[in-house]
């Protein structure tokens, strides 16, 4: 097979991805067999953990939803300057935090939509510049609205923009997202349809770190581009049951 022949057909196999086939294929979902449900965020893996406010109070500096909109663009350039804690804490609540809880624990409600409100989703932070924060690696827990310290590797910048296939400028912001998919939590109730809405519903919360961010005075930049296998060794997660499927960093503008 030709590499022309080999690209029309992993062409002809996406564009098959991104369509729908809930009306079309009928499977029998873990949900519909009922197995148990998969916890709705992972636990922290520390004992200490740093609890986040949610007293919002003075940290945002746009409030007009209009301007938001229009303003809204992806920064690669940033200044110098710190986030505040509360800046972060915002900026992780409005994009994956908890409002509510429905059921005995069988959804999550947050500010961004879900398909089947599964969220699939984890949110770590490569921390650079944030008052009250040492650089290095963090996890967010949605649940306790807290964070939890990962790592502090020595070459944090450089390993950064190696995962993000050596972007450098992705490094260079006072912190760096990165959104990990766990993916069974969509696959038990959708199976083999789940995927596809999986990564739409990224697409929501990082259109929430935009606005959030600009609502701060700053920027994000979505990045898709990104080493797989560095990123999830960075992070520490398996690159099985829990990878890397999206990141942005965020800074001063």
């Amino acid at each position: 097979m030709s590499q022309e022949e080999i690209i029309r057909s992993w062409t002809e196999s996406n564009r098959k991805f991104m369509k729908s086939d809930f009306a079309d294929m009928e499977v029998e979902s873990d949900q519909q067999k009922k197995l148990p449900q998969p916890p709705l965020a992972k636990p922290a893996v520390r004992e200490e953990t740093l609890l986040l406010t949610k007293d919002f109070t003075g940290v945002l500096k746009e409030v007009n939803y209009l301007t938001l909109l229009e303003q809204r663009k992806s920064s690669r350039v940033f200044k110098e300057g710190s986030l505040t804690l509360d800046e972060l804490s915002f900026l992780l609540w409005s994009t994956q935090g908890v409002t509510g809880i429905r059921g005995k624990g069988y959804a999550a409600i947050r500010p961004v939509p879900s398909a089947g409100a599964r969220h699939p989703f984890e949110t770590y932070l490569a921390i650079f510049h944030v008052e009250g924060l040492e650089k290095g690696i963090y996890h967010y827990l949605p649940l306790e609205h807290s964070l939890e310290w990962i790592s502090t590797p020595f070459d944090l910048e450089e390993l950064v923009s190696i995962s993000l296939c050596d972007q450098e400028w992705a490094a260079k912001g006072a912190a760096t997202f990165f959104y990990t998919a766990v993916p069974y939590r969509s696959e038990w109730r959708y199976s083999v349809r789940s995927h596809r809405v999986m990564l739409l519903d990224a697409g929501h919360v990082m259109q929430n770190l935009y606005l959030s961010s600009h609502a701060i005075g700053c920027g994000a930049c979505a990045i898709a581009a990104f080493n797989q296998e560095v990123a999830d060794r960075l992070l520490q997660v398996d690159g099985q049951e829990e990878f890397v499927v999206y990141a942005a960093p965020v800074g001063r503008i």
